[in-house]
């Protein structure tokens, strides 16, 4: 098969139209979801589930729960009258561009679980790869959206955008100068699908639902994980316990007979930041390290092995897109084409040494911000590798035998810490 041609491709799956599960008498029954859509080779309308999964030879299917509850205790898990990604309907997709596949839909579930958290004004999420790339408030979606775009546009490329307000004409216009492969929002005006809809192969989708977004920050669910024996894994969603910034705690610890404090408590600002990027922790694959500031991701971290080196990734990256940014707002082109351009005498190689000095001067904007680990810190290293980048605030789980070094290494530098007393690993 032609590799192109592999990527259009609409895998058909064998799975059943229902699944009935049996949990202790309670019946859950999911209806496979296929949506009845125009096919311009066909030139007719088809009936269509998922376009594939992870990649083009793999079937897959989405399931949307029909009938049923689950109860456990004071816990109810599953709701068939409500419903986000997988109550889509065919009037929800404005655009369908290239028939969505698994991820599409799994970034923007992924995108909802750590925007639901974020609700006090505009927010957009940027996933890539079931990760988050930029992550920020916003006076307006379109500043919401700008900033979580700056916060890594390299990554962002082909990603899928999604927002917790209406889309409207000035968010599609900037939009509109970038590549994307996915678009969700509650709602559009008009002009905004006028000008969203020149791309395509755009998916643009409308979850009327996002409007009441924050009524499932707290709600359970369970999570089902399949072995490669056929077995299964499943756990409760995990109980989200910091609500607000009384549910954190000053950095405090006891070894071998003598308390261990942090001296300064965060500021408002801080805590502000801390928040927030605790929310967005919520939806990294772990092992993850992530930096805030003025409630926008600088850089994120995901899926190391051990913390100090997410934590050294987290900066090079930061480093990397800071400088890239820079060089295409004043240039037009990406930091790599000006470098290769630059050093074969094409453009200015001063010009490229002043905005990498600049990065130095300022630690690419990692200087005054907050650094946010789902894990405890097992030695120092990690937060001392941070701090020297200028961050004023720490916020983790807690817990390591050697949270006294750590703290140690913050008041060393009036460096600000809480601790959650809850990890948030995901994988």
């Amino acid at each position: 098969m032609e590799i192109k041609a592999m990527y259009r491709k609409i895998v058909k799956d064998s799975f059943p139209d229902t699944i009935t599960i049996d949990m202790g008498g309670q019946k859950l029954i999911f209806r496979k979801k296929v949506w009845n859509i125009y096919d311009e080779d066909e030139g007719v309308n088809v009936e269509r589930g998922l376009r594939y999964g992870e990649n083009p030879d793999q079937p897959a299917a989405m399931y949307e729960l029909i009938n049923g509850n689950l109860v456990m205790g004071d816990v109810r898990f599953l709701d068939p009258e409500r419903g986000l990604v997988s109550k889509i309907k065919e009037h929800d997709m404005l655009q369908v561009g290239k028939h969505p596949g698994k991820i599409n839909l799994t970034d923007i579930d992924n995108a909802l679980n750590i925007l639901k958290f974020l609700d006090k004004k505009p927010a957009c999420a940027i996933m890539k790869h079931n990760n988050p790339s930029g992550v920020a408030y916003g006076s307006t979606s379109a500043e919401a959206f700008e900033k979580a775009f700056w916060a890594d546009r390299i990554a962002a490329f082909g990603g899928a955008v999604i927002f917790t307000r209406k889309v409207d004409k000035e968010t599609a216009q900037i939009m509109a100068q970038n590549y994307f492969e996915v678009v969700c929002a509650p709602d559009y005006d008009g002009e905004a699908l006028d000008i969203l809809k020149k791309w395509k192969n755009l998916r643009i989708l409308k979850i009327e639902e996002i409007e009441r977004l924050h009524e499932y920050k707290f709600k359970r669910f369970i999570d089902f994980k399949t072995l490669i024996d056929g077995g299964l894994i499943i756990q409760e969603s995990q109980p989200f316990r910091i609500r607000s910034k009384e549910d954190l705690k000053p950095a405090e610890t006891h070894y071998k007979g003598k308390t261990y404090k942090i001296n300064r408590l965060p500021t408002e600002k801080e805590y502000e930041d801390m928040l927030f990027g605790w929310y967005v922790e919520t939806g990294v694959t772990s092992n993850s390290v992530l930096f805030v500031k003025d409630e926008v991701t600088i850089s994120i971290g995901t899926g190391e092995q051990d913390r100090v080196g997410v934590v050294e990734i987290a900066i090079f990256k930061a480093y990397k897109k800071f400088i890239d940014k820079e060089v295409f707002k004043k240039f037009g082109v990406p930091y790599a084409v000006f470098k290769l351009e630059a050093e074969r005498g094409e453009r200015d190689l001063k010009a490229l040494m002043e905005i990498e000095e600049y990065a130095k001067e300022t630690c690419a904007e990692l200087k005054g911000s907050i650094v946010c680990s789902d894990g405890f810190f097992p030695f120092r290293d990690g937060v001392d590798a941070a701090i020297r980048e200028g961050v004023t605030g720490v916020i983790q789980p807690g817990g390591s035998e050697r949270d006294y070094e750590v703290i140690e290494a913050c008041n060393e530098k009036n460096v600000t810490m809480v601790f959650t007393g809850q990890r948030l690993f995901k994988h």
